[in-house]
């Protein structure tokens, strides 16, 4: 069950956000009933959870929250059920940082969107290598919804 709650005041593609999401996760063999939790926030509620949560000032662009350490299965496993966790998203630095990485707005927020499910499963960014796998992994999931959503 992906379930997207929007606070941020801003609009957004709410259903491509969550249509997204379903397909990140049968990408990642998680099962489809797995749980996750996005939420869209302002500046300040973001500040005040980047600060919070980790230490750090300001607003940021993305949060993960995870929760049962679900993990994407090996190849003769099960694929896992579980609550996932929460993604929190903050569309107003979103939009500011979107053309720094020669993506839109709305590209920004669906990169970022993985970036967060994907700390929800492990991964990180904190070694090179670490990095190198999470980043080349985002970028596949990323441009796979691409070639989907041109055929569609």
């Amino acid at each position: 069950m992906i379930d997207l709650t929007n606070e941020s005041g801003r609009p957004a593609d709410e259903a491509g956000l969550i249509a997204l999401t379903r397909f990140a996760l049968a990408q990642l063999q998680i099962h489809p009933e797995a749980e996750v939790s996005i939420m869209l926030v302002d500046e300040d509620t973001m500040a005040s959870y980047h600060d919070r949560f980790m230490g750090e000032p300001g607003p940021t662009d993305v949060l993960s929250f995870p929760m049962d350490e679900l993990r994407p299965p090996l190849e003769d496993e099960e694929p896992p059920l579980g609550l996932l966790g929460d993604i929190v998203l903050c569309p107003a630095v979103t939009e500011r940082q979107a053309a720094d990485f020669g993506r839109s707005p709305d590209q920004e927020a669906e990169y970022l969107l993985i970036h967060g499910l994907l700390h929800l499963l492990g991964f990180d960014h904190a070694e090179p290598a670490e990095k190198k796998v999470m980043f080349d992994l985002n970028d596949a999931i990323i441009a796979a919804w691409a070639k989907q959503r041109a055929r569609a």
